[in-house]
């Protein structure tokens, strides 16, 4: 047995004691023992807990891998997300204040994806484990919407008619103003008695929409959200913010940075989450890679009211970004790229000195490289605000304005 003092808390939610030694769910200040297996302490007992330590909130935490932080309170997560942001920052020779951290309540998330198996007795339908192919039925979630927990019977159903013995299927679950979008995908064949099995598990259930491997099953209703005030049709398993919450704080921060431009581009913009709302005050132009998401911002325009004119643009933005002649005209720029982040693109926004800029980012360390682009040439980081709608787990968002000095 080794035992060891947490010395801090990693990017990646584990407690690092000297060594490096790596001890889940663990708190900085704690003394821990367990079975040193490498440079990791396996099942951590904790000898001397942080006051900063709670009781976790849901019953599946011990055992589930969705969550990494919920034995944390919420001042302590709150203050370890503003370090993990300003060493992201300070790495790349940044400061900027952070205002604030708007985290989502419990029980708000609207999508997940959910693993489904087959077992003897029937099927089981949730997360996996920690580090692990173990999957864990998460009936009482304390993350999830009342609606998808409610939907996992269903699931079952769906997981027995679709699932090989040896297979698993990925069932992506998303709320919406009309009802449930399910998306399958990863299961057995589509064959005859599996769609008439769908459709009447699909009914039985009143989803909204069910889809198979991107093929529409059985649709009640249109899945709809309203993104200010454009009905949007959600395309199967198309993606939107986690939760209602999030959306909006990370909306009100990208209107504040806007302020009142007339001509705002919406660089990976998705089914339209800021172009939308913007598009009450400013006429946008909506650029995305895919066209299923183009598709459904321009329906939601068309079916808005008090709205400016919205131009969508099908762009692979990685390899063809804007350039500065192109970005010349707009008074603000939003970008929210993925996880990579968007270094061409910064690049050439920094060269064409747009006076403001809206970034959002899921990645602290792509945030920093890509905003010191713009600070190198001739930008201020003016603030940073954190979104957590990832509750109780390791993910940051963050929203941040830059303005041209």
């Amino acid at each position: 047995m080794a035992t060891v003092t947490i010395e801090r808390l990693g990017h990646h939610g584990d407690g690092i004691a000297s060594g490096p030694v790596y001890a889940a769910r663990t708190l900085p200040g704690e003394t821990v023992e367990g079975t040193l297996d490498g440079n990791r302490l396996q099942s951590p007992k904790i000898l001397t807990p942080s006051a900063e330590r709670i009781s976790p909130k849901c019953g599946h935490y011990k055992s589930c891998g969705g969550c990494s932080l919920q034995h944390a309170s919420d001042t302590f997560v709150s203050d370890w997300q503003k370090e993990v942001v300003s060493r992201s920052l300070e790495a790349v020779g940044l400061q900027a204040p952070i205002r604030n951290v708007h985290r989502s309540p419990p029980s708000s998330r609207r999508r997940a994806t959910f693993t489904g198996r087959r077992t003897k007795k029937g099927a089981i339908v949730g997360f996996h484990a920690p580090a692990s192919d173990a999957l864990l039925s998460v009936p009482d979630c304390q993350i999830l919407r009342p609606s998808l927990l409610a939907a996992l019977p269903a699931l079952e159903d769906i997981t027995r008619a679709g699932v090989s013995r040896k297979g698993s299927v990925r069932l992506s679950v998303t709320e919406t103003d009309t009802g449930l979008d399910v998306a399958m995908s990863e299961g057995k064949p589509l064959d005859p008695q599996l769609n008439s099995d769908l459709i009447n598990i699909s009914n039985k259930a009143a989803f909204a929409r069910i889809s198979w491997d991107g093929d529409v099953i059985a649709q009640r209703v249109p899945p709809i959200l309203r993104l200010g005030t454009a009905p949007v049709p959600i395309p199967p398993g198309g993606f939107l913010q986690a939760t209602a919450e999030g959306e909006s704080s990370l909306l009100e921060a990208v209107r504040e940075i806007v302020g009142n431009a007339n001509q705002v581009l919406d660089l990976f913009a998705g089914c339209g989450t800021f172009a939308l709302p913007l598009s009450q005050t400013a006429e946008i132009h909506a650029v995305e890679g895919e066209q299923e998401l183009l598709d459904a911002l321009h329906a939601g325009w068309r079916h808005a009211t008090g709205v400016k004119r919205v131009n969508i643009e099908r762009r692979d933005l990685f390899r063809r970004p804007f350039m500065p002649d192109e970005l010349d005209r707009f008074d603000a720029v939003v970008i929210d790229p993925p996880r990579a982040g968007a270094e061409a693109q910064f690049n050439e926004i920094a060269a064409a000195k747009v006076q403001r800029v809206a970034a959002i980012s899921c990645n602290p360390v792509t945030f920093a490289r890509d905003a010191a682009i713009l600070t190198n040439s001739g930008y201020k980081l003016d603030w940073i605000d954190i979104v957590d709608q990832f509750r109780w787990s390791t993910h940051i968002e963050i929203a941040a304005g830059l303005s041209l000095l």
